[in-house]
């Protein structure tokens, strides 16, 4: 699998950009990916789901996109809320060039990715999209989530798609538990072998 250590900060190989023509927000873009990064040839199944699926996000404010690979995620936000600022994280260095790279092709200058230390913890954010990367581990996995969940704006959703042979299940009653009670945790929807995950933040 090309993509094995997409998680490594710093892949394997040579950073070799190559072009790339997918569908977003309802229009073709043509693009550019890389080997040694999630998913490099297109949108994986799961991510389609979610952009299909999760309703609109903010028109304002900020967004999240946490493990933004080449960005599909990160690019779909602000091209559906061009008011609101978009802040895209990923360990992976390519992924966080790509993305920004990616932005330019598409003119748009309401994205930011960046390294997950890099963006400034006082921000919180209104929406919040993810297709989480459940390989890493669980343990790895629970630090990411419960590093970036709780800085939901009140009355902020996130929108998680998980696999369910992948522990989606497992994985809504552990965060149910473990984030405080401002916060609610639903199974919004299946979708072929997916569930999408919300979890809310009371708005006062």
């Amino acid at each position: 699998m090309e993509s094995a250590h997409y998680f490594s900060a710093q892949p394997a190989g040579p950073f070799t950009r190559k072009p790339l023509t997918v569908e977003l927000a309802g229009e073709t873009r043509k693009l550019q990916t890389s080997s040694g990064i999630f998913s490099p040839d297109g949108i994986d199944k799961g991510t389609a789901i979610l952009l299909a699926e999760a309703p609109a996000p903010s028109p304002q404010g900020n967004l999240l996109d946490i493990g933004c690979g080449w960005g599909p995620i990160a690019l779909t936000l602000a091209l559906r809320a061009p008011h609101a600022h978009v802040y895209a994280v990923d360990v992976n260095e390519r992924c966080v060039a790509l993305t920004n790279e990616n932005a330019g092709l598409l003119g748009l200058n309401n994205v930011t990715a960046t390294l997950p230390d890099d963006v400034d913890p006082s921000l919180r954010f209104d929406t919040i999209w993810s297709n989480p990367p459940i390989r890493i581990g669980k343990d790895e996995l629970h630090s990411l989530l419960l590093l970036w969940l709780p800085r939901l704006a009140p009355g902020g959703s996130a929108w998680l798609v998980v696999q369910k042979n992948l522990g989606s299940d497992s994985l809504q009653r552990w965060l149910g538990a473990e984030l405080d009670s401002s916060f609610t945790v639903t199974r919004e929807s299946t979708s072929k072998s997916f569930r999408i995950l919300r979890v809310r933040k009371a708005s006062h």
